[in-house]
């Protein structure tokens, strides 16, 4: 301990307060590098949350002792990424999120036991706006959505019944197109009992009004539909084409343009066809008559206007007699009928062009050359072409192929070889940077801090050959001294001036022994500054 204590007495306050302060700030640096190395990787655990869904779920993080933050106000909740599996699961079954609306979960309290019908109703109708909303919600271009359902009540000997309807407020990432508007429409009228598709308006949050539920069809929204299916069916065409040639020239080396002229007329047309080589009898029907008549010469008497007055014959005379046959014969001829429908949407004529890029070889330099393709490499390009959009010469079609060379070349093409060993996600990268930059601190703090003051503590006292040194006034002084009074101005010297100083404080501390051996002996300094002058004169 004796030694121990000298050997702190020895290094002096202003080492061991240098010590103490490399000794804390390499404490300080690890502790934070060893905790920020060893912290969790933290994971959006879920976005755009409510501030409703994200104090449930922060309660049930607390309840489990899970570590998390909260990030963008509150809307968007992070744990550690070994966690984000479990913890999605284990709130799924609590029912959270919610989307900010209450679902079907409603009916899961037990204090609905002695709830009127009013309010089962109205909780039901709450329930299926909730789950509409959520549902419209998990959409990829809707943000959120709030539904509103208004479900007339079937009163009572009531003849007629209204329609129910519905309203929906979208909260949307850009611009919903036509198809996708309709989308939204049969989603929710599907869902709900006898809503019809165009009893359901849709406004953005902006405003603007989307579809009006108005129940009729204008001329905008059929002339809208009728673009719509023109565009599918280009759309379909040129998916085809370009799924070709991507085998062909390589991927996104062919650029591809349908226009397709489609007939929406709808034609019905009725032929009725007699065959008169195709009698049949049908009926037939015989009529035959036959009439006597007797005329007399004589005088009229009343013998012989009595009936039967000539049955047994009597005087002669004209007996006139006729017979009549009638036959009718009915004939069914055959008949067949063809109603021909033809329904819209047909193509009336295609126009396909097809640009094609070059071929891309190295030269001897090793830059890539552009080469462009060959006549006969276009025609067998156009002849696949033509199949795949069912050419028809006989309604005017057209596919035109050409060959020009891209402004940008095929990039990916001569990337495609150069594959890494390693693939790294965007989070892998971020945390690669975050520990760069945490050793670039550690390295610099080491060399300009920590190594200054580690150097300070190491390097020993040099001691002085002398006690005496001269002082600021001429006189001499005690060497401890001044070395104190320096050390109080300035207790980091730097080292030539130290080393100047030490050799000054020497040539005067051999000065003052010199004068000191001169006043003990004056007889033999006299005789030696003669020996000296005595020599010089020689």
């Amino acid at each position: 301990m004796n030694g121990l204590i000298e050997f702190i007495k020895t290094l002096g306050a202003a080492r061991i307060a240098a010590m103490g302060a490399v000794a804390a700030i390499l404490v300080g640096v690890f502790a934070f590098i060893i905790l920020r190395v060893t912290a969790p990787q933290m994971t959006t655990l879920y976005s755009d949350l409510t501030l409703e869904d994200s104090a449930a779920i922060v309660s049930q993080l607390e309840s489990q002792g899970v570590q998390f933050e909260l990030a963008r106000q509150g809307a968007s909740i992070l744990v550690p990424n070994e966690q984000v599996a479990r913890l999605r699961m284990q709130l799924a079954s609590e029912g959270l999120p919610t989307g900010g609306s209450i679902g079907y979960e409603i009916f899961d309290r037990s204090d609905t036991l002695g709830a009127t019908s009013f309010v089962q109703n109205i909780n039901h109708l709450r329930a299926m706006e909730g789950e509409l909303s959520r549902t419209i919600g998990s959409l990829d271009r809707i943000r959120s959505a709030r539904v509103h359902l208004v479900i007339p009540e079937r009163q009572l000997f009531q003849r007629d019944r209204r329609p129910p309807s519905a309203s929906i407020v979208l909260n949307v990432r850009g611009s919903l197109g036509p198809g996708e508007i309709r989308a939204v429409q049969h989603l929710v009228a599907t869902a709900v009992d006898g809503l019809e598709p165009d009893h359901v308006s849709v406004v953005d949050e902006s405003g603007r009004l989307l579809a009006s539920g108005a129940g009729t069809d204008d001329e905008g929204v059929v002339s809208a539909n009728l673009q719509e299916r023109t565009v599918a069916v280009e759309s379909r065409l040129r998916n085809q084409i370009e799924e070709i040639l991507n085998s062909v020239v390589g991927p996104g080396r062919a650029r591809v343009r349908v226009n397709a002229d489609v007939d929406y007329n709808r034609l019905t047309e009725t032929t009725e066809t007699f065959d008169p080589d195709g009698q049949v009898v049908r009926s037939t029907q015989t009529k035959e008559e036959a009439t006597s008549s007797l005329s007399r010469n004589g005088q009229v008497t009343v013998g012989n206007q009595l009936p039967n007055a000539d049955a047994q014959g009597g005087e002669g005379g004209d007996r006139d007699t006729t017979a009549l046959t009638e036959e009718v014969v009915n004939y069914e001829i055959s008949r067949s009928t063809r109603t021909e429908v033809v329904e819209a949407g047909q193509v009336k004529r295609l126009s396909v062009a097809v640009l094609v890029d070059g071929t891309y070889e190295p030269n001897a330099d090793g830059d890539m050359v552009y080469t462009p393709r060959s006549q006969e490499a276009l025609d067998r390009i156009a002849v696949l072409v033509r199949s795949a959009v069912g050419f028809d010469e006989g309604r005017g079609d057209v596919v035109e192929v050409v060959n020009l060379q891209f402004a940008l070349p095929p990039q990916d093409d001569l990337l495609a070889d150069s594959g890494g060993l390693f693939e790294f996600t965007k989070d892998d990268i971020i945390r690669f940077a975050e520990l760069g930059v945490l050793f670039l601190i550690s390295l610099l703090l080491l060399l300009f801090v920590v190594r200054p003051l580690l150097r300070r503590i190491v390097t020993p006292d040099e001691k002085q050959p002398q006690e005496l040194m001269i002082g600021p006034d001429g006189t001499l002084v005690m060497e401890t001294e001044v070395a104190k009074e320096e050390e109080a101005e300035d207790p980091f010297v730097i080292e030539w001036l130290e080393q100047a100083r030490q050799e000054g404080a020497l040539q005067a501390s051999s000065i003052a022994k010199v004068g000191e051996i001169i006043k003990e002996h004056p007889s033999d300094a006299v005789t030696i500054v003669r020996g000296w002058l005595d020599e010089q004169a020689a």
